[in-house]
């Protein structure tokens, strides 16, 4: 059965948390995320991998079975920890190494920058494939070349997996990536940061997309 993806998936990079109280600020942002109506969200550190247990284990306890929490990069973390799946990118696990660590019922996704990627990711064991930068982001010190809207439309037809489009969405462009072809978007520094609410943004998304 094919995975139903929700439009907005929120991917929280541990960059952005605080040193001070960082397990109190996981754990209200967890909670504040699903009351506000997020089922999806991903944790990725790509920085340390030793603080990656402590973090999934306080987001496993925040988070209900309302919430799919992914990790980014660790199949067997995502296991050990309990959360709903993996997700891995171009230089990481190979999504057939990360499925046969998870299993059959958990999710995984890959990460693609263009076609060729796309329509490989098209033939592996994955439940979605991500797609972009579709803007110019800041997210990743070394982007990719951005694919822009026309991109995201061109590979729409390649592929009836869902599709996740990546990379600079806003509240100010994220309609227009759904109208080109995307199921959901990723989101990063336009909801997680220094002085933003998480979760009023999140309900602001998904305001959009109704």
């Amino acid at each position: 059965m094919a995975l139903s993806l929700p439009p907005l998936y929120p991917i929280l990079d541990a960059s952005f948390l605080p040193d001070f109280e960082r397990g109190a600020y996981l754990m209200r942002v967890v909670c504040e995320l699903e009351e506000a109506g997020v089922t999806l969200l991903q944790y990725r550190n790509k920085h340390s991998v030793e603080e990656i247990p402590h973090d999934a284990l306080i987001m496993r306890g925040g988070a209900t079975s309302a919430v799919r929490l992914i990790m980014n990069d660790h199949p067997e973390l995502a296991v050990d920890a309990g959360f709903n799946g993996v997700h891995v990118g171009q230089t990481d696990v190979a999504p057939l190494e990360a499925r046969k660590v998870v299993g059959p019922e958990r999710i995984v996704g890959v990460s693609t920058h263009n076609r060729a990627q796309l329509e490989a990711a098209d033939k592996m064991p994955v439940d979605y494939i991500a797609f972009g930068p579709v803007f110019t982001t800041a997210s990743k010190a070394n982007p990719d070349p951005v694919v822009g809207l026309d991109g995201v439309s061109e590979v729409r037809s390649l592929t009836k997996k869902p599709l996740v489009a990546i990379g600079g969405i806003t509240l100010e462009n994220a309609r227009s990536v759904l109208d080109a072809g995307a199921n959901s978007v990723a989101v990063i520094s336009a909801i997680f940061g220094p002085g933003k609410d998480s979760a009023k943004i999140a309900k602001d998304f998904l305001r959009i997309f109704r």
